[in-house]
């Protein structure tokens, strides 16, 4: 007598995933004694990521939600108290001023001066088109804004993660982390700050842009308009511009390339011209900025991507893992789409290491949104890379394909 099985398609396409889990994938060319040098790296970065600080000793992550009153930022307990949001208090005044009819370089340097705000160098004075925009916007303009700005995030990713074949259950997955990730744009709070608005265009961007070869099948343009919108708003975009601009170059997307090379070059012009307007109003006596190279190693990667984020909500020893994984697992997933986004949250990884300060923890904001999906795919890497490394035993591998 025959016995039937029933058969759950979310069963089907779970056996599909470790199926395709179990080849060694994007590592199925490298030596076994490569894998496992890869592998043991890994698992000691996780294990450090689980006990190295994400906050400084003395405060809370600012982006738990506004705060009322002062809040103790220094070690001492004598010391002056300050309030979390003297970034955001600056930027509102100088939208307002904006809203008014006054010119941004005519009342920028002095604002900041009389905050104690370093005006020297001038890259310490913000470009002005988040606060022009915001201006015209306004709050109302504003919420409709990150609105439409976090469901484009969220349909640019659901597309792509379907047209690279990613697996009906892992695209649900993998989309509603995208949401995760993104819906941080949604607190007004945050309105005035340029990295929430320049990470969510780079979020955008990365779902929109497609890789060509030759000159073929890669669509970029829509990319490029919102990344090109990022870099104006907030000039930490460069590495993501110039990563796409290396990639059309690897790919030979030659028109591509000339494209993101005139952005980089137009940038850098309006830049000059930032700084020789801020640079008429800055004094001899206007202090200098504190260093930004301050090299906080894997703290200084992990803190700002967590304190910038909603894994600020997650304790310490679950957040710091959760940004490696995010981080790796975009490796797990098939096509040029998952290396490419290795490379950008692993670029900017190593760039919070080297440079930023404690208090500049917000520039997390840049690359976080891009993150959240990496971690749908690290269980297929992992797979992938102990498959190559010849931990599992190729019977299993057989077996599961």
């Amino acid at each position: 007598m025959g016995v039937h099985v029933l058969e759950f398609p979310e069963l089907a396409e779970g056996r599909r995933d470790l199926a395709g889990a179990g080849d060694a994938g994007r590592f199925a060319d490298w030596s076994p004694a490569l894998a496992r040098i890869v592998l043991a790296t890994l698992a000691l970065l996780l294990l450090a990521s689980a006990l190295v600080p994400v906050a400084k000793s003395t405060s809370r992550s600012p982006w738990l939600g506004p705060v009322e009153g002062p809040v103790s930022t220094a070690a001492s307990p004598d010391a002056a108290q300050e309030p979390y949001d003297e970034d955001i208090a600056l930027y509102e005044v100088a939208i307002d001023r904006i809203a008014k009819g006054e010119n941004y370089y005519d009342f920028i340097v002095s604002e900041q001066r009389a905050r104690d705000y370093p005006v020297n160098p001038g890259l310490a004075v913000r470009l002005p088109t988040l606060a022009y925009l915001d201006a015209w916007l306004g709050t109302s303009g504003q919420i409709a804004a990150a609105m439409a700005l976090m469901l484009g995030i969220v349909a640019a990713w659901w597309r792509r993660f379907g047209e690279e074949g990613v697996s009906p259950r892992l695209q649900r997955m993998a989309t509603a982390m995208v949401f995760v990730g993104a819906s941080l744009g949604l607190n007004r709070h945050y309105f005035p700050l340029h990295e929430l608005w320049a990470g969510g265009l780079i979020a955008l961007a990365l779902g929109l842009h497609r890789i060509g070869v030759d000159g073929r099948g890669g669509k970029w343009i829509a990319a490029f308009c919102a990344a090109a919108l990022a870099l104006a708003i907030r000039e930490h975009t460069l590495p993501f511009v110039l990563l796409l601009a290396a990639t059309a170059l690897w790919y030979r997307n030659w028109r591509e390339a000339a494209a993101w090379s005139a952005l980089v070059a137009v940038f850098f012009a309006a830049l000059w011209l930032h700084l020789s307007l801020v640079s008429r109003d800055v004094l001899p006596s206007d202090p200098h900025s504190a260093p930004w190279l301050v090299v906080r190693g894997l703290s200084g990667w992990l803190a700002n991507v967590v304190q910038a984020s909603n894994l600020r909500w997650l304790p310490h020893f679950l957040a710091g893992p959760a940004v490696v994984l995010m981080t790796f697992g975009w490796l797990g997933m098939k096509g040029r789409a998952g290396l490419f986004a290795f490379l950008l949250g692993a670029g900017y990884g190593l760039a919070f290491m080297l440079a930023g300060r404690w208090d500049n923890f917000y520039w997390g904001a840049m690359i976080a949104p891009a993150l959240f999906a990496g971690i749908v795919f690290a269980p297929r890497a992992l797979s992938q890379l102990a498959s190559a490394a010849h931990l599992r035993p190729r019977s299993a591998v057989s077996a599961v394909n």
